[in-house]
């Protein structure tokens, strides 16, 4: 199989090089978005992180496995060579002893798909991290022609979109428009005319300052921070299941409303509501916060398996938390544990 392989790789030498011509120079392959999908579809589950299911000792989802010399001699992955990456020859093989994925599998790469894969390795091969955990780096603020309209640097990074797009910004809303945004942003509530007349009776550089002060300090400025929140904790007042009649966790809503009107530091907002019962004497609205774990949805049915439904608010628990404070769902992991 090696000389076959090898036969592959010459014969594909001067297709390749056409191949990834097409694309142009200036096209910088993108890892996550472009070719992980693809090694993820047809590739990992051989050759990916299960050592329980990965053949032929390869594996494709990291770097140094995907230019590691294998017993063949040869390297599935050689950044900036196509033409000795053993990947390429085996997804255009013709022989099914030798293409991959396997023909039992069903699968097949397409002609953008080896184009993509030949362009990436002629360009270095660069494997990148997922990009939810990749730290984030801080942007040199752009300069731009509207400089005069810029009141902080958030402002710089949309007029250069606008810019770049042939666009210009919208004139600079009427302050009746201003606080009615505010207002409906924060408290989640359409001004009062009596709170209309005192803002526009203020004409001090202060007044948008003194309104967000204002707006803040309101107690249905909580109300409103705590909607989002409580979404992703996938609040309710009932049990969500079978007769979903109303339970009685609206004390983790309160607390939750007014950790945001008391402004909580939110290491400790997090803390209380993941472990609260097991910090060193617990006060009782440490203890209510562990609501959070408790807003999965419940059964009383007669008919419900106990085992089955412990596993199933396991699930919801697990699936919320790791959702909330990781940006992961770990859903997978109900079946795959590995």
């Amino acid at each position: 199989m090696p000389a076959r392989i090898l036969a592959f790789a010459q014969i594909l030498t001067v297709g390749f090089a056409a191949t990834a011509a097409s694309l142009s120079a200036e096209d910088q392959i993108d890892f996550n978005r472009q070719i992980r999908p693809i090694l993820s579809d047809l590739c990992f589950s051989c050759h990916g992180p299960d050592n329980n299911q990965r053949q032929a000792g390869l594996r494709l989802d990291t770097a140094e496995g995907a230019r590691a010399v294998l017993e063949s001699g040869h390297a599935a992955i050689v950044p900036s060579d196509p033409a000795a990456s053993t990947i390429l020859s085996r997804i255009v093989a013709s022989d099914p002893d030798v293409v991959m994925p396997p023909p039992a599998t069903g699968k097949s790469a397409t002609p953008a798909q080896v184009e993509l894969l030949t362009a990436w390795i002629r360009q270095g091969a660069e494997y990148r991290g997922h990009w939810s955990f990749i730290r984030p780096e801080r942007s040199p603020v752009p300069a731009v022609k509207h400089s005069d309209r810029v009141a902080n640097p958030i402002d710089n990074f949309i007029f250069s979109r606008l810019e770049a797009a042939g666009l210009a910004p919208s004139p600079e809303a009427d302050r009746v428009t201003l606080i009615r945004r505010a207002t409906f942003d924060l408290t989640g509530l359409p001004p009062t005319p009596a709170e209309i007349d005192q803002f526009l009776a203020d004409d001090s550089p202060e007044a948008f300052s003194r309104l967000i002060d204002r707006l803040q300090q309101s107690p249905r400025y909580g109300e409103q921070m705590a909607r989002y929140w409580l979404d992703l904790a996938r609040y309710g007042d009932t049990h969500g299941l079978h007769l979903d009649n109303e339970r009685s966790l609206w004390k983790y809503r309160d607390w939750v409303i007014a950790a945001f009107n008391q402004n909580k530091p939110f290491d400790s907002f997090a803390v209380e509501q993941l472990a609260g019962d097991l910090l060193p004497e617990a006060t009782l609205d440490q203890k209510i916060a562990t609501g959070f774990n408790r807003c999965n949805v419940t059964t009383s049915e007669g008919g419900s398996i106990d085992e089955e439904v412990l596993v199933r608010y396991a699930v919801d628990r697990t699936e919320t938390m790791s959702t909330v404070f990781m940006g992961m769902t770990l859903g997978c992991a109900v079946c795959h544990d590995h």
